[in-house]
């Protein structure tokens, strides 16, 4: 980073964090997908936050308590920053206080933070093993099938199960020869 660019940040933060505000272990961030490391497309930052944003698993939520403060901050990069930890944390109470014009926005999202999980449906069984279709589960408990005047029993197994898009409660299988709609609190994914 040039040392005309690490001025300017320091000048315009006040040699602090811009998003939690301390002032130790201060580095130059060039906001990704941005490659030129001018100050509009800069922060400064602590160390153990940019550790933090290059791996996610190691995300402690208790650092990232300035975002509240920092998500107004009048610099851009600040703000598409503070949009996309908001986001890995999936804080939607302040994200959705957040504004972003439709430019911005793009640049925020330009990395895929907050495409994710969000909005996703995620199918479950009785463990807490995510199904796919394709997969194949076991029943655990007898489940009265309405409209069919038949009971599927425990230990019955069904192959080739089908997600329900919309729901993540409920799968599609056959059993006994009956296409039915299962939930996944009564099933168990199978090796």
């Amino acid at each position: 980073m040039s040392v005309v660019t690490e001025k300017r940040l320091k000048d315009r933060s006040g040699s602090t964090c811009e998003i939690s505000g301390t002032n130790e272990n201060l580095v130059v961030y060039l906001v990704e997908p941005k490659t030129e490391a001018l100050p509009e497309n800069c922060i400064l930052i602590a160390q153990p936050l940019l550790d933090q944003i290059k791996n996610p698993e190691t995300m402690n939520p208790n650092d990232w308590r300035g975002l509240s403060d920092s998500m107004w901050n009048e610099n851009l990069p600040v703000q598409i920053v503070s949009w996309r930890m908001l986001a890995r944390l999936k804080n939607h109470d302040l994200l959705d206080m957040m504004y972003l014009d439709e430019d911005a926005l793009e640049w925020a999202k330009a990395t895929g933070e907050g495409e994710d999980e969000e909005g996703k449906i995620i199918h479950k069984d009785s463990n807490g093993n995510i199904l796919q279709d394709g997969d194949s589960v076991v029943l655990i408990k007898d489940l009265d099938v309405k409209g069919a005047n038949f009971t599927a029993k425990r230990g019955a197994a069904v192959h080739n199960i089908k997600l329900v898009w919309d729901n993540a409660d409920q799968i599609e299988g056959r059993v006994e020869g009956q296409h039915i709609v299962i939930l996944t609190q009564y099933v168990k994914k199978t090796k």
